[in-house]
């Protein structure tokens, strides 16, 4: 008896698996090439901007639930005040404009203002949140 031919197998389990080496190749090096990016890119001005709109977002929050009273208040007036010294050095590119000065100038203003005379309830906490929320808004509204 003889044995019957040898099957012959096709390429297509080779070229799958070169297919799929080239698609993990491919991904791992988007991802370091993307990870490559990101580090030359300053996290400052986002790190800035995210720890001012938690701050203020807190403000909002203490005054949606009745909690107004200067020693819930001022730490975190008188930390947005602090952060707000750093906005001219978080974006160096922009520390000439003077638009962009007076808004910087115009929230460290109000700041002074709640930090010297922080709000006794929740209307005045209410109308510092307001302000402030104004003076970041004229600041984004020209450069964001």
């Amino acid at each position: 008896m003889a044995s019957p031919p040898p099957r012959r197998t096709g390429n297509a389990g080779r070229y799958l698996f070169l297919f799929l080496l080239g698609l993990v190749v491919g991904a791992v090096c988007t991802v370091m090439a993307l990870r490559a990016l990101q580090a030359r890119q300053d996290p400052f001005p986002d790190a800035l901007m995210q720890v001012m709109a938690r701050q203020s977002g807190e403000l909002d929050r203490a005054a949606k639930a009745n909690r107004c009273t200067t020693s819930d208040t001022l730490p975190r007036v008188q930390s947005l005040r602090m952060l707000a010294n750093d906005i001219e050095a978080a974006f160096p590119g922009l520390r000439d404009d003077t638009r962009f000065a007076a808004a910087a100038s115009g929230l460290r203003a109000t700041l002074d203002k709640a930090v010297a005379q922080p709000p006794a309830d929740c209307a005045a906490l209410a109308a510092l949140t307001r302000q402030v929320g104004e003076d970041c808004k004229a600041c984004h509204r020209d450069f964001r």
